[in-house]
C-alpha cells in the first residue's frame, strides 16, 4: 500500500511535466509552421502561441482522438458484421458492392496474343 503511494506521488508529477512538455513543444510547432507557411502562401497574419495552442487543441477534438484507439464507428460494425457472414453471404455482399462501384467490367483476365 505504501508503495503504491510512493509510486503515485512520483507518477502524478510527471504526468503534470509531460502535459506541459507536449502543449509547449505542440504550440511551437504549430505557430512556426503557421508563421513560415501561411502568411507567404494565403497572405493570412501569423498567430501568437497561445492562438497556435487554441488550434492544436480545436484540430485535436475535430480530427483527432485524445488518446488510445476507438474501436467503435461505421468501420467497427461492419467488422463485426463481416465477421458473422458465411462465404456465402460474403460473396453476395461483393457482388452488390461491385454491381453498385464499378461502372465497367473488369478487365478480361485471358491474355490476347
Amino acid at each position: 500500500m505504501i508503495k503504491r503511494r510512493k509510486k503515485l506521488l512520483w507518477i502524478i508529477p510527471a504526468v503534470i511535466v509531460g502535459i506541459a512538455v507536449f502543449i509547449f513543444i505542440g504550440g511551437e510547432v504549430v505557430m512556426r509552421l503557421w508563421n513560415w507557411l501561411l502568411p507567404m502562401l494565403f497572405g493570412w497574419r501569423q498567430i501568437t502561441f497561445w492562438q497556435a495552442v487554441g488550434l492544436l487543441a480545436l484540430c485535436r477534438i475535430l480530427f483527432g482522438a485524445w488518446g488510445g484507439r476507438r474501436h467503435y464507428g461505421p468501420g467497427h460494425r461492419m467488422a463485426a458484421r463481416w465477421a458473422q457472414m458465411t462465404p456465402e453471404e460474403r460473396e453476395k455482399f461483393r457482388q452488390g458492392f461491385r454491381g453498385r462501384c464499378t461502372p465497367f467490367e473488369p478487365p478480361d483476365a485471358s491474355p490476347s496474343a
